[in-house]
């Protein structure tokens, strides 16, 4: 497989790190650039595992000027950027009758204006090279809203929106924009559940058990690869069969 330029937000956590590890696992011809904002200890030390194929960049993903310099940086370093991924989030959930106005605001800022400004900076030089593949991190709550999770949840449903309406903008042009709603995923989202609420999560997915971050980097890299080229506009979910 020829080298392939991926840029990853959210790369800090661990569902980014397994979707940074399946990039560098499927080729040693992928160079990754991971982007973070505040915390990004976990993303420094996958980028010294791999140096020559991984580089860590501040990225404020809420504002359209540090995506600029970084896809600045990127193109300048090589040349090209073939997939984007959407993945930074974060949550504040509260019933909507007492939600911060703040809580909203941020929520909705981080996992839907991120990602806009995300695709709206690496549109150009996909367009100009007639290729790319864009994914974007949804979440189960957007197609399955939860109560106490409106800021969340709305946020992700119009990440759906975005990834539907873009995919049909750009197909022409060979670029692919897809989303993926993960379920209940072992990770930082689940960190504070107790084991009551562990068992009561684990009853309603008709697998019986949590999801894997690698099962989700796993379709991340699928629908990055040249095999994925007819797929578009598509919204996955991986949820262990939650309906």
């Amino acid at each position: 497989m020829s080298a392939r330029v991926i840029l990853l937000t959210g790369s800090n956590g661990g569902l980014g790190q397994a979707i940074a590890r399946a990039f560098l696992a499927e080729s040693t011809n992928n160079l990754l650039w991971l982007g973070v904002h505040t915390r990004r200890e976990q993303a420094d030390k996958l980028a010294a595992e791999a140096p020559d194929r991984c580089r860590v960049v501040s990225l404020n993903v809420i504002e359209a000027a540090s995506w600029k310099s970084v896809l600045e940086t990127v193109i300048a370093t090589n040349g090209r950027l073939d997939v984007l991924v959407n993945n930074a989030g974060r949550h504040a959930d509260a019933l909507l009758a007492n939600m911060p106005v703040a809580d909203w605001e941020n929520v909705v800022r981080v996992n839907l204006d991120g990602a806009f400004h995300g695709c709206q900076a690496v549109l150009p030089a996909m367009i100009s090279q007639r290729c790319g593949r864009i994914i974007n991190i949804s979440s189960l709550s957007a197609l399955l809203a939860p109560a106490g999770q409106t800021n969340y949840a709305a946020a992700k449903a119009g990440l759906v929106g975005l990834t539907q309406s873009l995919a049909k903008e750009v197909a022409r042009m060979n670029i692919t924009v897809n989303a993926i709603c993960p379920g209940f995923i072992e990770s930082e989202a689940l960190a504070g559940f107790g084991p009551e609420e562990r068992k009561a999560a684990q009853s309603r997915v008709p697998m019986r058990r949590f999801g894997r971050p690698e099962e989700v980097a796993a379709a991340v890299r699928f629908l990055a690869c040249p095999e994925a080229s007819y797929i578009t506009g598509s919204i996955l979910k991986i949820d262990g069969g939650i309906m």
